[in-house]
């Protein structure tokens, strides 16, 4: 309030300065005036009805006006170079300058006008007359001439203009700065209007002197015809006015017509300024408690009602916001101005129909942004888990099957969907409402170890599922997995009591068709298996999934493969990274179907394991690279070979007779052989396992663990399963270059072998950098198509004796010189540890 206090005393300090810059110039022309009246005293009758008659005319032409309000001042645009012009006609200049202040000055003391409007009145008019009086004087005009002439009609034309000018520039400083309003705003108002009124005072005026030439005492006649005119045209002016005024009101209910509410209030008050020509609105809502403030400008002040400036207002008018007929309001439109001002009727009715259209357009909003606001809730409530908060099954399958169709780049889609295990019984036990906070709990710790992007939800029961996003290798959501199943598990505090939640996830990568759907029920798929072996998370794998149709119907035809020798085996050389030279071969069983073409092991292994063949099966496989390592034995390459283990030949008490007749058979030597198990097994926490794993091992065959860290139970089996040699998983290799997670398991896993003295051997090895990349963190062995892809027995012979760059035995040039690198043979020293002497196990 002291700002704008501080603000207007500057206003009328300014004002009065411009007033009296007027005032002084009005002065020095009058004194002059007078100093040269003074040598021809009026003393005549015929000189003092002159004087009285310009006197009169003057006070006339002055009082004859037609208002125009501009915020809290009114001001007013008269008749008064009308009277002017008359007089300087009939006058010598110097008179009609001091009549004219004279009766202007009388005409402000009868209307009681403010002393200093009263002061600018009289100096403006007194500077028209004069300059007026100048323009003629110049021109060298003569009243006595012709009125039709060059010589009569060119001075008093250019004269008038002079004196509406004169007017114009020294009014409108002075309005807009008693208004605050800019000095562009005041001279378009009411532009048109003020035209018309110079334009037609004009004929007026030279109306006037033809009857003057006829009689100058009509002089007097001139007022009443003045008066007249002037309430014809105001009459006029006032119904084009009314006209314009309604315009304006359409065109601000019109401007109203907007469903947001925040516009409608901004609309409001920048309208309603403008519309009533005020210093501020105010637009005051019930419910919620709102207040908006502002001018013509735009909006000041959104907010609460105690909060807002109340700045001193002289004038302020109030109206409800309600309907037609109505007495219930949403609020209150008010109208301040820092002067007193008094609407008209026509005003009133104005601001009345403008407050009853605010009213509704402000309902409109209020029930559009309800609508808004329930349709968002609904939406969300669709969406969302009411008890967790989390998104439920419809948003997961909409924000998953968005994801999919965009066919990102950015990395890989994976699902993890995750039960309880046992939450029966937490609810049979403490009841629902324990049951209900265990579910919260679960859902806090998903989501605060998600990373960002990630969807976690609440399928339903003790079901959750996690969306994994742009995951840089498909083995990385199997550590995400494990790392948010270990929160779940951690201790939780309920009801003063402290307990284990345990929990089994199955992982499934987004498939290349079938969408979310489909991404769904393999991990349900997977999350069944890791319930099945017993584990905490499985990874699902097309050759365990009975829902797959094509692989059932290869059932049928297993006996007639095993008969006839379908199944064969590919080897893939496992090299040396450093030197380039060829240290073992992997076998890679396929099954040259005679209608399907030649399938992997993913498409049909399973169904082999449940069939009851397996045994034959393995026999098959194994025969063929026991041959195919005798081969090359004969040929001067002593080549261990590898072979995958179906774990179910791990259950089977004969299997390690088995192989070792077979190795016998060929003359091959046990550690010439390499079993690979899969990470993700189970089932060496089985004492039948532990005694196949056994004799094995104390017979020489060594072992190998595959894929390693793509499962959970990494440590855990080799606590149990003291192997020979661990191999690194190729999603991992693939992506080492672009991912720090994918490095940091591969440089893990190296580190890991180092100590425990295996062999680490790196899967997917595919260009020079990842090879090099390798070489350096201490990885000596790799397999990949950067050497060789899978290939026949004799083919892989052939590579061999021709060799890489004149080398046999090497598929790729070495990474150093001969001899600049001394390194010990990791894996033939675990070999001989593992036939000297038993191995301790590692602590569970």
């Amino acid at each position: 309030m002291t700002r704008t206090v501080r603000r207007d005393n500057e206003t009328d300090r300014q004002l009065v300065l411009l007033v009296g810059l007027v005032a002084v110039c009005a002065v020095a022309v009058g004194v002059s005036s007078l100093y040269l009246v003074a040598g021809s005293l009026v003393t005549t009758p015929d000189e003092l009805a002159l004087v009285a008659a310009l006197v009169f005319l003057a006070a006339v032409g002055v009082t004859v006006k037609w208002r125009v309000r501009i915020r809290s001042t009114a001001h007013a645009i008269a008749w008064s170079e009308v009277a002017i012009l008359v007089g300087l006609a009939v006058a010598p200049a110097t008179l009609v300058v001091l009549c004219t202040g004279l009766g202007v000055g009388l005409a402000m003391i009868v209307q009681r006008i403010a002393r200093i409007k009263a002061t600018f009145a009289v100096a403006k008019n007194m500077l028209v007359a004069a300059a007026a009086g100048a323009v003629l004087h110049t021109l060298n005009w003569d009243p006595e001439l012709a009125i039709y002439s060059a010589a009569f009609f060119g001075p008093l034309v250019t004269a008038y203009v002079v004196a509406v000018v004169l007017d114009e520039v020294l009014t409108i400083p002075v309005i807009a700065r008693d208004t605050g309003t800019g000095l562009c705003a005041i001279f378009r108002h009411n532009l048109g209007l003020r035209i018309s009124s110079a334009v037609i005072r004009f004929p007026l005026i030279v109306a006037i002197l033809l009857i003057l030439k006829a009689d100058q005492w009509l002089l007097v006649t001139i007022p009443p015809v003045v008066l007249c005119i002037h309430l014809a045209y105001a009459g006029h002016a006032r119904a084009r006015d009314d006209q314009q005024a309604w315009q304006r009101l359409a065109r601000a209910t019109d401007a109203l017509n907007v469903v947001d509410l925040d516009a409608v209030l901004s609309i409001a008050v920048v309208q309603a300024a403008d519309l009533f020509s005020t210093d501020r609105v105010e637009v005051e809502l019930n419910e919620p408690a709102r207040l908006v403030q502002g001018n013509s400008d735009g909006v000041q002040y959104d907010g609460p009602t105690g909060s807002a400036p109340t700045p001193h207002m002289r004038t302020v008018i109030a109206v409800p916001l309600a309907g037609p007929g109505s007495t219930l309001s949403v609020g209150t439109l008010r109208l301040c101005l820092t002067g007193p001002v008094k609407f008209s009727d026509r005003e009133h009715y104005t601001l009345r129909t403008f407050a009853s259209a605010l009213c509704t357009a402000v309902r409109n909003a209020s029930l559009y942004r309800q609508l808004n606001q329930d349709a968002e809730r609904h939406a969300r409530e669709a969406a969302q888990d009411e008890l967790t908060g989390l998104a439920n099954r419809r948003r997961l399958m909409e924000h998953g099957s968005e994801l999919l169709g965009r066919r990102r780049t950015g990395g890989i889609t994976a699902l993890l969907l995750v039960d309880l295990n046992h939450f029966k019984e937490i609810n049979d036990t403490l009841g629902h409402g324990a049951g209900d906070k265990v579910l919260i709990q679960v859902a806090r710790r998903l989501s605060a170890n998600v990373q960002p992007g990630d969807l976690v939800a609440r399928l339903g029961g003790d079901e959750f599922a996690v969306l994994l996003t742009t995951l840089p290798a498909p083995a990385i959501a199997a550590h995400r997995a494990d790392a948010l199943l270990t929160a779940i598990c951690e201790p939780m505090e309920l009801d003063g009591m402290r307990i284990n939640v345990e929990a089994s996830g199955g992982i499934a990568v987004a498939p290349g068709s079938g969408g979310m759907a489909e991404l769904l029920r393999r991990a349900d798929v997977a999350m069944y298996q890791a319930k099945r072996s017993g584990g905490r998370t499985a990874v699902y794998a097309r050759s365990r999934d009975t829902a797959d149709v094509g692989r059932l119907a290869l059932g049928g035809d297993l006996r007639r493969a095993v008969a006839q020798h379908e199944f064969n085996v590919d080897f893939q050389p496992i090299v040396d990274l450093g030197t380039g030279e060829v240290i073992a071969a992997e076998a890679l069983a396929r099954w040259q179907h005679p209608d399907r073409g030649r399938l992997d092991p993913k498409r049909f292994l399973e169904t082999v394991e449940r069939s009851g063949l397996l045994p034959a099966f393995a026999d098959a496989v194994l025969e063929q690279s026991l041959i195919a390592a005798a081969t090359w034995h004969e040929s001067g390459f002593v080549l261990p070979v590898a072979v995958n283990l179906s774990p179910r030949s791990l259950l089977d008490r004969r299997f390690p007779g088995a192989v070792l007749a077979r190795l016998q058979a060929h003359d091959v030597p046990p550690d010439r052989l390499i079993l690979e198990l899969t990470e993700t097994l189970t089932l060496s926490q089985l004492e039948v396992v532990d005694q196949v794993l056994g004799q094995l091992r104390d017979a020489g065959v060594r072992l190998a663990l595959d894929e390693f860290g793509t499962g959970y139970s990494s440590l855990s089996m080799l606590s149990r399963v003291p192997v020979h040699e661990l191999k690194i998983a190729r999603s991992f290799v693939m992506s080492m270059e672009t991912s720090s997670e994918s490095a940091a398991v591969i440089r893990s896993t190296v580190d890991l072998g180092r100590s425990l003295g295996l062999a680490v051997v790196a899967e997917g090895v595919e260009s020079e950098p990842q090879r090099h990349a390798l070489w350096t963190i201490g990885c000596t062995a790799g397999q990949g198509h950067l050497f060789a892809r899978p290939m026949p027995a004799h083919r892989l012979l052939t590579a061999l004796q021709c060799g890489s760059g004149g080398r046999p035995g090497s598929l790729a040039s070495p990474l150093h010189d001969e001899g600049a690198v001394v390194r010990i043979d990791q894996t033939r020293r675990a070999g001989q540890r593992h036939r000297n002497e038993k191995v301790p196990h590692l602590p569970a």
